[in-house]
């Protein structure tokens, strides 16, 4: 399973970052990082809840 950013989409908020630290970060800039974007089997729900919480729609799962 992958997770996707849709970079364009991305407004920074962070709440995706809140949701899942172990996969995604704010850098100094306020971009959104995907610290990698192979989700193992045990990072499923923090993947699902970074998804989820994102207010405008910038990530999935594929």
């Amino acid at each position: 399973m992958k997770i996707v950013l849709d970079r364009p989409r991305c407004e920074g908020h962070g709440l995706c970052e809140e949701a899942a630290p172990q996969l995604v970060h704010l850098d100094d800039d306020g971009e959104l990082v995907l610290d990698r974007e192979e989700i193992s089997d045990t990072d499923v729900p923090l993947a699902n809840a970074a998804v989820r919480v994102c207010p405008v729609a910038a990530l999935r799962l594929t």
